[in-house]
């Protein structure tokens, strides 16, 4: 048996570590290769000499957190745990103190996943940032914390969020109502993230005054978008000259978030997608950062995620194929 140093909890400290039926370090276990076990209130550890380090730095940090009266939930503490598994230069203190945020006072938002935390890190260091990978990854609901934390910090003086409509291509004036009502349903992923980070009576004022603004990405054209956070979502469904458009109504003082799927694009069969095209063209440009999330940060029912690998295995299956019979063929 391999023994961390001695690292001393209080009894309540250890019960929080532990969790319920110690859940929590069960947890660790699995992504670890170690076994965790208590004496009293030392914890003893063995196993690969590098994940000892790794869990020694956890005990640590968790015992100087504890001790400074910071509370962890189960699901915290996970997560955490989680993240500095998959990147080791992470740790516990960085989850707890630099990565949570609340951006209007509602509610408090922490990266699950690892790519999380680098999405968050590349829209606060990066005027222009893409968030590329599956649904329930979290890629609009971060962009639009994010959004709501500058605007509240005074960083930008509005939020702008626009989709494209690709499902109603140039019929939105046929469709009954005016013209919000029309927008509505392609808008409305946008409105429940605003709605689930902002009291609702504060967002209506604010679309009100349009210090948020939500807008199909058609209107974006001849405008200069400045001292605002724009977001663009499901950006797989735009043309090459879409996205050109969008990206160069980035103005002064304003920081822009792209999200998309690869994997679900609308566009009529032939036509390219402009969120491809831009990550073949954009790539090595200084200032811009491409986030690719894959089913591992799937954050909603664990079904999802089983469903998102399944496609995926599935698509690259077809690819192969095709290309197995193109080499037959030529």
């Amino acid at each position: 048996m391999s023994n961390l140093k001695k690292i001393e909890l209080p009894p309540q400290g250890l019960k929080t570590l532990f969790g319920v039926r110690d859940q929590n370090i069960k947890y660790l276990e699995t992504l670890l290769d170690v076994n965790i076990g208590a004496r009293g209130n030392e914890i003893l550890v063995d196993g690969d000499p590098n994940d000892i380090r790794t869990v020694e730095q956890i005990l640590t940090d968790f015992a100087e957190l504890f001790e400074e009266g910071n509370t962890f939930s189960d699901k915290e503490l996970r997560d955490a745990f989680k993240q500095i598994a998959e990147d080791r230069a992470y740790s516990l203190k960085d989850y707890f103190t630099k990565s949570r945020f609340n951006p209007s006072g509602k509610k408090q938002v922490a990266p699950k996943t690892a790519n999380q935390r680098k999405y968050i890190e590349a829209m606060t260091k990066n005027d222009l940032t893409f968030g590329i990978g599956p649904a329930g990854t979290g890629k609009s609901f971060l962009a639009v914390a994010m959004a709501v934390n500058a605007l509240f910090q005074k960083q930008v003086s509005r939020i702008i969020l626009t989709r494209p409509a690709v499902e109603a291509g140039e019929r939105l004036g046929f469709l009954p109502g005016d013209l919000q009502d029309k927008v509505d349903p392609y808008l409305r992923p946008l409105y429940d993230a605003l709605f689930d980070l902002v009291d609702n009576e504060r967002v209506t004022k604010m679309l009100e005054k349009r210090i948020i603004e939500i807008a199909p990405l058609a209107f974006m054209r001849g405008r200069t978008l400045s001292d605002a956070f724009i977001i663009l979502d499901e950006a797989q469904n735009t043309t090459g000259e879409q996205m050109k458009m969008f990206l160069t109504r980035i103005g002064f003082g304003s920081k822009a978030v792209v999200t998309g799927d690869k994997t679900q694009i609308d566009l009529p069969r032939g036509q390219k997608s402009g969120l491809k095209e831009a990550e073949m063209i954009l790539s090595d440009i200084e200032g811009i950062e491409f986030i690719q999330f894959n089913d591992r940060d799937v954050v909603r029912h664990k079904l999802v995620q089983m469903i998102v690998r399944a496609y995926e295995s599935h698509t690259e299956k077809t690819e192969n194929e095709n290309e197995y019979r193109r080499g037959q063929n030529s």
